[in-house]
């Protein structure tokens, strides 16, 4: 008889991103940080490159201990009359200000055409909620080499996402790393409703690096800090947090946007709290 295990049921969609008993989290690296690693990763920087900050910002996350720089040159609005991102000289300001302070980039690409060129400049490629099942896309960001943060779809079954991480792995690319970021539901005072559950129940069936983006997850600055120890409570390997030194005038998003100090108050929290549940401190 074969024996039970989690996502067994689900073994002919799920052949490369079940944890097989025993096995550890597979540690994705991107420069010095990596994800599943004895330390927690801080990607930390502003939504959309902008020229005016995008370098302050870099240096201000890296002083905090953040160990990735993020920032979206290509940003996917729900409005086609909304700020779009600089493009390619976004990306390369971002990778500027990664190579100023000794910090890996992370950021999104939509297009599967746009793969390598985003790769020309980023050390790790993100796949956003919007382009989870943009199953070309998700096969070239495989093909690339580099590693992709997969950000889980605003209404993708855990199930759903784990697929959308097999097209990944399947060309051969394992270094995966999942971005929990909120899901949609009927409630409304927070932009999403942040899966907490998502992160428990994933170390359970994947040998993939979870992490949390409480920005997202919950569209509002003063809920972030908390969340994000709950996140760190729950079992996530990182953080994916929007930093920004002027909040208020932020191309987009700066109502979720946390300023400097309060970043670091968040990374010496969140340190603290994943060295007791990694080490048992």
């Amino acid at each position: 008889m074969k024996k039970n295990r989690p996502g067994a049921d689900r073994e002919p969609d799920l052949r490369l991103t079940l944890r097989e008993a025993g096995r550890p989290t597979t540690r994705v690296a991107v420069g010095p940080a990596e994800f599943g690693g004895a330390r927690i990763v801080f990607a930390a920087g502003p939504c959309s490159v902008e020229p005016e900050s995008v370098m302050q910002i870099a240096r201000a996350v890296r002083n905090s201990g953040a160990s990735m720089l993020r920032g979206g040159a290509f940003k996917p609005r729900t409005s086609p009359y909304a700020f779009q991102g600089m493009g390619e000289a976004g990306l390369g300001l971002l990778a500027e200000a990664g190579a100023a302070t000794g910090l890996p980039v992370v950021t999104e690409v939509l297009d599967p055409r746009d793969v390598p060129l985003v790769s020309g400049y980023a050390d790790m490629l993100q796949i956003g909620s919007r382009s989870i099942q943009n199953f070309p896309l998700l096969r070239e960001a495989g093909a690339s080499g580099k590693p992709v943060l997969l950000k889980r779809g605003m209404m993708t079954t855990v199930h759903e996402w784990l697929c959308a991480a097999e097209y990944v792995l399947a060309e051969g690319n394992d270094q995966v790393v999942l971005c929990e970021r909120g899901i949609r539901t009927f409630e409304s005072t927070t932009r999403n409703t942040l899966d907490l559950n998502s992160v428990v129940r994933l170390r359970e069936l994947t040998h993939l690096p979870v992490i949390v983006d409480p920005s997202h997850g919950t569209g509002r600055a003063s809920l972030v800090a908390a969340m994000s120890r709950a996140a760190v409570a729950a079992g996530a390997d990182g953080l994916l947090i929007e930093v920004h030194t002027d909040p208020e005038h932020a191309y987009s998003d700066g109502f979720q946007s946390i300023d400097p100090p309060a970043f670091d108050a968040l990374v010496a929290e969140c340190s603290a709290i994943y060295d007791i549940i990694s080490h048992g401190a």
